[in-house]
């Protein structure tokens, strides 16, 4: 009967062991890191779209020219050269000298040119493009060098009737059907192919004698007109270049060797180079045709000068005063301090404020902070950065605070989270317009936050098990 009794008896609730506060500092940290895969997913897709957006530009100006690179105009000359070489004759090695025609590269001593890019933004669906327009006009004077009696060769070998004079354009797609060549007032028929080592030896060329080189000058006038994108490189090779170039692109960007003295306004921009072969390391006269040299190539927002580019080289960037790819990416890079200080928020209202929050919850919280960079790289497609930053972090934060208030049991509180994101989006938002001072303001920023946590935190017992009742 006592037995019975004492089986029907309600037994009391056991006690269950919570996670102690270091425990659970642990957990988060752990899920935090866990959220980097999600994070660097974010990162990938970024990175793929910027990919498929080059690749829609690529689609955009099919046919209408690329990054242009612009060489010219040299004078080649044929000669006729002794060349020896070692054959087997016999079974004994014999030296073999044979008469073979090599070309003579010369350089202008002077070479004075003018440009003027028309510019337009290209578009198809999402994307766009700038495109333009450019005409190179000049002069170039042609003389032998004092001294080019050193150089080996004999004017008598030399066959200037033969003579050529050649431009390099490294996407000959992009030139014109009216442009005008001639020497000393002579017109010149231009014929396709036989550019410059600089181009990869694409471009035009005209057949001309040359004959008055031998004993005097001749001045070549050129107007080129070509279409490119984005980019104009110039490969500077005379004994002075004079390089000027307008447009009313008012976002210009000039990289390579060196810089032109340039006025930059909201109506376009105004470039004079002035280079000097001392300064370039070059002969005027060369048997052995120039390096080829690669149009930069944009990387994130950066131009990156492509393999085989030399530093004579110069270059002006049509470039877009806002890449949204590269300012997304940039976002994405203070993932942690949108996870961290969120997740730290929560972990002070569990070891403070006595909610119990699950490591779960965490995760879902963390997933909607992620999903935050893919919505902002979302509309940012079709509606700009700004705008874009503005309605992500608006529906990221109204999501993560509504969800907060259910697991916290309070909007008070979860209103606490949600002005902390506020303020974080804002102050990231800053961050990312004032590039000279995103570091220290962002060292600063987490260093204000460690001292907050430290002090709230500064009488925690980390290591204490709690206990209560179920």
């Amino acid at each position: 009967m006592s037995d019975s009794a004492d089986n029907t008896q309600t037994s009391e609730p056991e006690e269950r062991t919570e996670r102690s506060p270091g425990a659970k500092f642990l957990l988060v940290l752990l899920t935090g890191f866990l959220l980097a895969i999600p994070l660097f997913v974010s990162w990938l897709l970024i990175y793929d779209r910027q990919s498929q957006s080059d690749q829609a530009e690529q689609s955009i100006v099919t046919g209408w020219g690329g990054e242009q690179v612009f060489a010219g105009p040299k004078i080649v000359l044929p000669y006729k050269a002794k060349v020896q070489t070692a054959v087997e004759q016999d079974g004994k090695t014999v030296t073999r000298t044979d008469l073979v025609t090599q070309e003579l590269y010369i350089s202008p001593e002077v070479m004075t040119s003018d440009s003027d890019i028309q510019t337009e933004v290209k578009s198809r669906s999402i994307y766009e493009v700038v495109i333009y327009n450019t005409n190179v006009t000049g002069s170039a004077t042609f003389k032998l060098p004092e001294d080019f009696d050193r150089s080996g060769i004999d004017l008598a070998d030399i066959n200037f009737a033969r003579a050529e004079i050649r431009f390099g354009l490294s996407d000959a797609r992009g030139l014109a059907s009216n442009n005008k060549l001639s020497a000393d007032g002579q017109p010149l028929v231009l014929q396709p192919g036989k550019g410059l080592g600089e181009t990869g030896n694409t471009g035009f060329f005209a057949w001309m004698d040359a004959s008055a080189l031998a004993d005097g000058t001749i001045t070549v006038t050129y107007d080129v007109k070509f279409r490119g994108t984005e980019s104009l490189t110039m490969a500077p090779d005379a004994g002075q270049t004079n390089w000027t170039i307008a447009s009313a692109w008012p976002h210009p960007s000039f990289t390579g060797g060196f810089l032109p003295a340039n006025e930059v306004t909201a109506a376009g921009f105004t470039a004079k180079y002035g280079i000097s072969n001392l300064a370039l390391g070059t002969s005027l006269t060369s048997t052995q045709a120039r390096e080829q040299i690669f149009p930069q190539t944009n990387i994130g927002g950066y131009r990156y000068a492509g393999v085989g580019t030399q530093p004579s080289s110069v270059t002006i960037n049509l470039i877009q005063p806002v890449d949204l790819y590269d300012q997304v990416s940039r976002a994405t890079k203070y993932g942690f301090l949108f996870i961290g200080f969120t997740f730290v928020a929560m972990l002070l209202f569990d070891l403070i404020g006595g909610v119990r929050i699950s490591s779960v919850q965490y995760i879902l919280v963390g997933a909607a902070l992620v999903l935050f960079f893919v919505l902002l790289l979302a509309f940012a497609e079709i509606i700009g950065f700004a705008l874009a930053y503005v309605t992500a972090s608006i529906a990221t934060i109204g999501l993560i605070t509504a969800y907060v208030a259910s697991v916290l049991a309070s909007w008070r509180r979860a209103s606490m989270i949600g002005g902390l994101l506020a303020a974080l989006y804002g102050v990231i938002y800053i961050l990312l317009s004032l590039e000279a001072y995103s570091l220290l303001i962002g060292s600063l920023l987490i260093f204000a936050a460690l001292a907050g946590v430290m002090y709230v935190t500064r009488r925690v017992d980390w290591s204490r098990t709690m206990r209560k009742r179920g």
